[in-house]
């Protein structure tokens, strides 16, 4: 689960946007870290949502009874022998593969909706993305702003779904 949160910051810095001539030394402004901040908070509600998903799938699967079987014959994979050993059936096998399967595609799919948020102009843009993200790598206190911004964000979510919960 936490390899699904390093995955998204990783990512951050793997998606290469092209960068549109602009004037380096332009100042950033409080709304261009705002946009920036609210798609980083979409990414991790998106990644929030697969993990969830992911974990459902795992303690709803009748065929491997829960986490614990799962966790069991994850750290058997890959091994005959090991798989042998704790008697995992072909049922539980494919059903352990299912589930990898889809923890395999959420990397894409991260990578897909945060692309797609950047290069929408309306909720990001691509140059904005890169402008924000050199900002970030100059000046760390303007990483600390945005960290904030975002956690901000997440917080107001919470907030908002838990009230409407209580309705």
């Amino acid at each position: 689960m936490k390899k699904l949160f390093l995955l998204a910051f990783l990512m951050l810095g793997m998606i290469s946007v092209q960068s549109y001539a602009q004037d380096e030394s332009e100042e950033l402004t409080e709304e261009e870290m705002v946009k920036y901040a609210a798609m980083e908070a979409k990414v991790q509600a998106f990644i929030k949502e697969k993990q969830t998903t992911m974990e459902e799938m795992i303690k709803e699967n009748e065929t491997l009874g829960g986490g614990a079987r799962y966790n069991e014959i994850k750290g058997a994979w890959g091994n005959d022998e090991k798989l042998a050993e704790i008697e995992a059936t072909e049922e539980e096998k494919e059903a352990f593969a299912e589930i990898q399967a889809y923890i395999d595609a959420i990397g894409d799919e991260v990578k897909e909706y945060m692309t797609g948020l950047i290069m929408d102009a309306e909720v990001l843009g691509a140059a904005t993305y890169n402008k924000v993200r050199r900002a970030m790598n100059a000046d760390p206190a303007v990483k600390e702003q945005i960290n904030n911004l975002v956690a901000e964000l997440q917080n107001q979510e919470e907030g908002d779904e838990a009230e409407s919960e209580e309705k």
